[in-house]
């Protein structure tokens, strides 16, 4: 089977363009393409996905469990679970390891939930 060639053809629309707006038809169709994609990354995740977030942080696997665990069953998957960790570390002013910690051993998660439900 051979293809035709209609390059040409299909080249019409963008024929008269100079390199300069070539380059910015580029950019808008690249968006267009790569926007939809950032939106889903932004908007959601896996359970898997937090918690390499949290080892990445230098929680323990043996602590990130319970802790994405916990965001899930509290609504707070959308906010991420490293991000749990770190607002708690910075509203008690404790390190993130002692955060994690506290959240991993089921403490914290009322004043954790609180920071997130109260817009701080």
């Amino acid at each position: 089977m051979e293809r035709k060639d209609d390059f040409a053809e299909r080249r019409k629309h963008i024929a008269k363009l100079s390199d300069e707006e070539l380059y910015d038809k580029f950019w808008e169709l690249t968006a267009k393409v790569v926007d939809p994609l950032l939106e889903l990354g932004k908007k959601n995740t896996t359970p898997s996905v937090e918690r390499a977030v949290l080892l990445r942080m230098g929680v323990s696997s043996l602590q990130s469990k319970p802790i994405v665990e916990g965001c899930m069953d509290r609504g707070l998957m959308g906010k991420g679970a490293g991000h749990v960790v770190y607002k708690l570390s910075k509203a008690k002013n404790i390190s993130i390891p002692e955060a994690a910690e506290m959240l991993a051993e089921g403490k914290g998660w009322d004043e954790a939930v609180a920071l997130f439900k109260g817009g701080k």
